[in-house]
């Protein structure tokens, strides 16, 4: 990576931590961006590479692990050459931003924000509350179920069925308590940011990358959009970020044809993909199973310490109060097909059956909190508990409108140099010039 590194006058390192299938050329035009904007005298770049490729399958936790070993191998490398590292932040890309929040929980946890300013936390298009789709309907059960078990490790934690270290809770629960590291360690941030895509994410959809309860653009027909002043067009204003539109009686004849017709230019596309779809869903799917005993061998080696990392170094208590006594495009369609589901005041609690008394007070509450026109999405009680705890933290949301390609997640950070991206220049200019704090 030809960003990478800095010069020992810098006194402020970033971190960039790729995502899911990611690796470090992923980061590089964020790495660019912030290199074009600040120079090596006063930022040092480190694109994390332990986790590529086929290693983000290992577990959001073993990726954490890698990203903290780095950070802390550079910060002495650093100190040895004759240099001083004073400020820190951290920008993770997708799985990335969740490897990230688990990395900062260990680096809080073995001191390191105690020595440095932990100054920005960015994420980009990041799953904070997983993957898992709304809970109605039998297709979202059933993806909810496939889509855990082809990721590995990370698989399970994304889809919120893990039992993380016998708490009986998945992990992004524990990343989202107030009482764990991870929150201590993201609380000492001066500022925390995030970027959501809101259409045409296929990897992960608004209100996860948002930590939003609802997604005023399921039906971007009802809407329109306000930008923020001169970032037009892609960055909406996220003080007031769209404005309902007056519903019409009904459509009219020049509707009607233009729906017809873009059913009729789909339709060669829904052919294909009724041939095409069956043979790459069983490719994914062999390749899962391949991946999935490569990551359990990975794991077992980084688990006996034998993968250059000690692990008793960062297994210690996670909780605050202990510390102080002590093939991506087939899963990405797959994911896309999956609709919303909401929550109503009508709704009958009987669906509830499954939950305990603590998990169906919170969705009878949310139930009656839901809004006709923008009604709460049908999450599970784990997610409604991390939204509200992470917006205790206090976030600088921005909605991300990505126009001209349907592949909004890669385009939010240019993750390859292709002119079907250049919108998401936009979203890097107002990341470097309106919110990185140097």
């Amino acid at each position: 990576m030809e960003y990478n590194g800095g010069s020992l006058a810098a006194d402020h390192l970033c971190v960039l931590v790729h995502g899911l299938w990611g690796n470090p050329n992923h980061m590089k035009s964020i790495a660019k961006a912030l290199r074009d904007t600040y120079s090596e005298d006063k930022l040092y770049l480190l694109v994390a590479k332990r986790n590529s490729g086929s290693f983000t399958y290992d577990g959001i936790e073993r990726g954490g692990e890698r990203v903290c070993l780095e950070i802390e191998e550079e910060l002495e490398d650093i100190r040895n050459k004759g240099g001083k590292i004073t400020k820190l932040s951290i920008v993770g890309y997708s799985l990335g931003g969740l490897v990230a929040r688990y990395a900062v929980g260990l680096l809080e946890m073995r001191g390191v924000l105690r020595e440095v300013e932990p100054v920005n936390f960015v994420t980009f298009a990041s799953p904070h509350l997983g993957v898992r789709t709304p809970l109605r309907g039998w297709h979202n059960h059933l993806w909810n179920v496939l889509g855990a078990r082809t990721l590995s490790m990370s698989g399970r934690q994304l889809f919120t069925i893990d039992d993380f270290r016998d708490t009986g809770r998945p992990l992004l629960a524990i990343l989202a308590d107030p009482e764990s590291v991870f929150m201590s360690g993201l609380r000492r941030f001066k500022r925390r940011t995030l970027y959501a895509n809101v259409v045409n994410d296929r990897s992960a959809v608004y209100y996860t990358t948002c930590i939003a309860k609802t997604d005023p653009y399921a039906d971007t027909s009802r809407i329109k959009p306000n930008y923020l002043k001169g970032y037009e067009d892609i960055i909406l204003d996220p003080s007031n970020p769209v404005s309902l539109l007056t519903p019409k009686g009904g459509k009219t004849l020049a509707e009607i044809t233009t729906s017809g017709m873009s059913y009729l230019r789909n339709a060669p596309l829904v052919l294909a993909l009724a041939i095409f779809i069956p043979v790459g869903v069983a490719a994914f799917l062999l390749n899962s199973v391949l991946q999935t005993f490569r990551s359990s061998r990975r794991i077992q080696l980084h688990e006996s310490g034998l993968a250059g990392i000690q692990v008793e170094n960062y297994r210690l208590p996670i909780w605050i109060k202990d510390i102080r006594g002590t093939v991506e495009d087939v899963y990405e369609n797959l994911n896309t097909w999956q609709g919303e589901s909401y929550l109503r005041a009508s709704d009958d609690e009987s669906d509830d059956g499954s939950l305990n008394t603590s998990e169906t007070q919170i969705m009878a509450l949310e139930r009656k909190k839901s809004h006709p026109q923008f009604p709460t999405l049908a999450l599970a009680p784990c997610q409604f508990t991390m939204i509200e705890e992470l917006d205790k933290l206090g976030w600088r949301k921005y909605p991300v409108w990505i126009h001209n390609v349907g592949h909004s997640h890669a385009a939010i950070i240019v993750r390859s140099d292709t002119q079907r991206f250049k919108e998401g220049l936009v979203v890097l200019r107002h990341f470097v010039n309106e919110e990185f704090l140097i």
